[in-house]
């Protein structure tokens, strides 16, 4: 049973499968949105929210977060203001980092795609909608390859057992053990959905949960590694890789234009001209603090309050409009994923 319409907006940030209708039925009852990505499971709901946005004149902010940081940003004003150039080519890498991915996409909410999304969407439509917006041009193909290389039963060492706390006799080499993770350092617990972090609450959960099964032995089936190459309007090309087994974290980008290139690992910009040979180092510095996402995360919430407060979606970036093509990159894709990296048309009316 619905409750009456009792508020400005609706902020949606349920699983990933759980998007779709919460988001209609709010839309319906004339609530303007903050809908966390993915939009939803597939291009068919994706364009069903668009036009119920549109029919209903409301606001949809989608958490594209990227958009809102100050280093992102930078990086717009600058392909934007011509320093670089035309703009030929981009390579853009995601590296996860090796206990993010265990612990969110192997053990976690969007370690299944029937319960999220593929993981091109659930982890990386930041990186198609952060391309798509810096460099203002629509995609027109892409081709994908990609698998879950290692998560999978048949990498799972011997001795291994179902769950870390079962007495496996690989857990104190395992570089993804739950035990040293969680129970030991005290690290990534956000998620365990306990009520304190005590060693006895947090070992009961691992005993019991999710988050203490054996990576190998899970029921996950999102990509560990996947490669999307993209061609866009004026024949610029752009290489975007995504890659679980890494040390570090924060994307790295490398923009190559007729005038001059950018280098960037979202600390500092290097920004090269090539008449002059000069170069820019920028750095985000303090703008990066006390918010999630290198300052988006404020930015986001701020924009979307002052465009519910007085109505105007041009204060956002991240409208709904604009963040569809970054889905629809994400599903061609994946489509293209899964047959054998086969050429596909990104057509907005398709």
């Amino acid at each position: 049973m619905l409750v009456p319409k009792f508020a400005d907006a609706v902020i949606i940030t349920m699983p990933d499968h759980l998007h779709y209708q919460p988001a209609m039925d709010a839309l319906a009852m004339e609530y303007d949105l903050l809908l966390e990505k993915a939009i939803a499971q597939s291009w068919r709901e994706c364009k069903d929210i668009l036009d119920q946005t549109k029919k209903y004149n409301k606001i949809v902010a989608v958490c594209h977060v990227l958009r809102y940081t100050p280093y992102f940003r930078k990086m717009k004003e600058v392909v934007d203001s011509g320093r670089l150039g035309d703009i030929v080519s981009i390579q853009h890498l995601e590296p996860v980092e090796h206990i993010h991915m265990s612990h969110s996409f192997v053990r976690g909410n969007w370690r299944n795609s029937k319960e999220s999304t593929p993981m091109i969407l659930s982890k990386s439509c930041h990186d198609t909608d952060i391309l798509r917006w810096v460099i203002g041009k629509s995609c027109k193909k892409v081709s994908s390859f990609g698998s879950l290389k290692h998560f999978s039963e048949e990498n799972a060492p011997v001795g291994s057992t179902a769950r870390c706390t079962d007495g496996c006799s690989y857990e104190r080499e395992c570089i993804f053990s739950a035990i040293k993770l969680y129970y030991e350092k005290k690290g990534w617990l956000h998620h365990l959905a306990i009520e304190n972090n005590d060693d006895a609450t947090i070992m009961k959960a691992l005993q019991e949960g999710p988050y203490g099964k054996c990576v190998y032995r899970t029921d996950n089936n999102v990509v560990d590694h996947q490669v999307v190459n993209m061609e866009f309007e004026d024949r610029i090309t752009i290489a975007f890789s995504m890659e679980a087994f890494s040390h570090y974290g924060g994307r790295r980008t490398r923009i190559f234009g007729t005038k001059g290139d950018l280098v960037g690992d979202e600390s500092h910009l290097l920004i090269t001209d090539f008449l002059s040979g000069k170069q820019e180092n920028w750095e985000p510095g303090k703008a990066r603090e006390g918010s999630g996402h290198g300052g988006g995360d404020h930015g986001l919430v701020h924009d979307f309050v002052q465009a519910v407060s007085q109505q105007d979606p041009s204060l956002l970036t991240s409208t709904l409009d604009a963040s569809m093509e970054s889905h629809l990159i994400g599903f061609k894709a994946e489509e293209s994923r899964l047959n054998g990296g086969k050429v596909m048309e990104t057509r907005m009316d398709a």
